[in-house]
């Protein structure tokens, strides 16, 4: 049988577990409002910020290199993003794909926005876009009857390769 090394799942198994026991009255801090506080690094997986947004990594990515692009505000409603915050997202995505194809040369890339827990927006307060890179025959049988998704690399390394770059 083999094995799949990806031990930062465990963190994201014990957050669900730890959500479940809070008590309805108690807001959780939106994790996007939080990582934009800090300077860009590998501890918050922050790559670069912008005057009204900025770029992380995926903590919890569908692949490899996973990016999302998030405005400052905490906004769920996209007719309530600015011209400005419009501008300057558009403008980050476009170094991102361009950061993603010098490290990971990918065959194609995923843009796009889930907006509402019915899209399967994870964080369904506080919109992003995901840029995520796709490679012909990246989706394979574990996803489907495993559940589970395979990753090419390690977060702090892959970090460590787009810091580089952006």
């Amino acid at each position: 049988m083999k094995k799949i090394w990806a031990p930062w799942r465990l963190e994201y198994i014990l957050s669900l577990s730890k959500e479940k026991m809070l008590p309805k009255n108690k807001q959780k801090p939106c994790v996007f409002c939080e990582r934009a506080k800090g300077k860009p690094g590998v501890r918050n997986l922050v790559l670069f910020k912008g005057k009204k947004s900025y770029v992380i990594m995926n903590r919890y990515p569908y692949t490899g290199g996973h990016l999302l692009v998030i405005p400052y505000r905490h906004i769920g409603n996209y007719s309530q993003i600015t011209k400005a915050e419009h501008t300057e997202m558009g403008v980050l995505m476009d170094r991102s794909i361009k950061a993603l194809n010098k490290v990971y040369k990918p065959q194609g890339i995923n843009l796009g926005m889930n907006l509402g827990e019915a899209a399967g927006a994870g964080i369904k307060d506080h919109l992003h876009y995901h840029v995520i890179p796709r490679w012909t025959g990246d989706h394979n049988f574990i996803t489907v009857v495993g559940e589970t998704r395979v990753i090419m690399d390690d977060l702090k390394k892959s970090y460590q390769k787009l810091k580089k770059v952006f």
